[in-house]
């Protein structure tokens, strides 16, 4: 007898991939320490050793699914391959801001994890945002810039200004628009490169 329900049978990369995936949607919703083993299980519906194989634990699986949540949100912020420079800045803003909005409760405590000297967590929020300061230079730059040490601090400040902008404007919408919050984050990058 065979039903619609038969089970697929999974690599073991692929069923990591999926326990990644759920981790990353409940980091949409929950904090990075509301997310349990017991919580994984319910909605995975798989066993508690299994996540311990795949991630030595609760740490180890934490720890997995905010590096996977970052590469989502390096990928997500790519800017548009061609275009004007500040058109394809406002393209990476605009998706840098539909990712936090999407996920604001797993990155706000991402934020507040890395602040607090959890080095793992700090290791994947420096790592993720020295690559997206990165992509200045080297992914073909979305506006002109000299490669400084002065020119990238300006764009290590910018960025953490423009991580404090959206989380206060998602904790309180009403302040701007979110028209008016992306064109505030990008028209102040080539202004504050003018003072270098």
């Amino acid at each position: 007898m065979t039903t619609d329900t038969a089970r697929t049978r999974l690599t073991p990369e692929e069923r990591r991939t999926r326990l990644l995936e759920l981790g990353v949607r409940l980091f949409s919703t929950h904090t990075i320490e509301e997310i349990s083993i017991d919580l994984v299980m319910e909605q995975a519906g798989v066993s508690r050793g299994l996540i311990y194989h795949y991630f030595d634990g609760k740490q180890g699986y934490r720890e997995a699914v905010v590096r996977y949540a970052a590469d989502l949100l390096f990928a997500q912020t790519a800017p548009p391959p061609g275009g004007e420079p500040l058109e394809r800045l406002a393209a990476s803003i605009t998706a840098y801001v539909d990712y936090v909005v999407a996920n604001e409760s797993g990155y706000r405590s991402l934020v507040a994890a890395a602040a607090s000297g959890n080095e793992a967590m700090r290791a994947v929020y420096d790592s993720t945002f020295e690559a997206m300061g990165d992509r200045f230079f080297a992914d073909g730059p979305s506006i002109e810039l000299a490669d400084t040490p002065a020119v990238r601090l300006v764009i290590r400040a910018w960025q953490a200004m423009a991580e404090k902008l959206v989380l206060t404007w998602c904790a309180d919408p009403t302040v701007m628009s979110r028209a008016e919050l992306q064109a505030l984050i990008t028209d102040s990058l080539p202004l504050l490169i003018t003072l270098v």
